[in-house]
């Protein structure tokens, strides 16, 4: 199992960045793709047409967001926690995934970086 640390910069504020990591609504505007998101803690969530599923343990409005994601069967849970700082250019987005399994690993972080955080930069410039 492995871990991925990074920080990200949005150009929005933290609200706006939360609102756009938790409303099924605005993450569809991002992906392209249907969502099914709550702020529930417990909830059930799915992204990116179903690649990403999992469940939503914590939620702390406009600040952090931690998930459990799913890879098959694994004893550990792989943990993702998003926590938002406010920043001189929008918001700081302090990501944190550990458990990842090592056959996952390089598609997670490259996912992270080209794909999920990408997208979310691009919708807000």
């Amino acid at each position: 199992m492995k871990a991925f640390k990074k920080y990200y910069i949005i150009p929005a504020l933290p609200e706006e960045v939360y609102n756009a990591l938790t409303n099924p609504l605005a993450i569809r505007l991002w992906t392209g793709e249907p969502a099914t998101m709550s702020a529930e803690p417990g909830s059930a969530f799915s992204l990116w047409g179903d690649s990403i599923e999992g469940k939503n343990l914590e939620f702390i409005p406009d600040k952090k967001i931690v998930q459990q994601w799913y890879f098959g069967d694994q004893e550990e849970a792989s943990i993702v926690t998003i926590i938002l700082h406010p920043h001189a250019h929008g918001t700081s987005v302090e990501l944190k995934h550990s458990n990842i399994p090592d056959s996952e690993f390089d598609d997670i972080t490259e996912g992270w970086n080209n794909m999920y955080f990408k997208s979310l930069h691009e919708f807000f410039e």
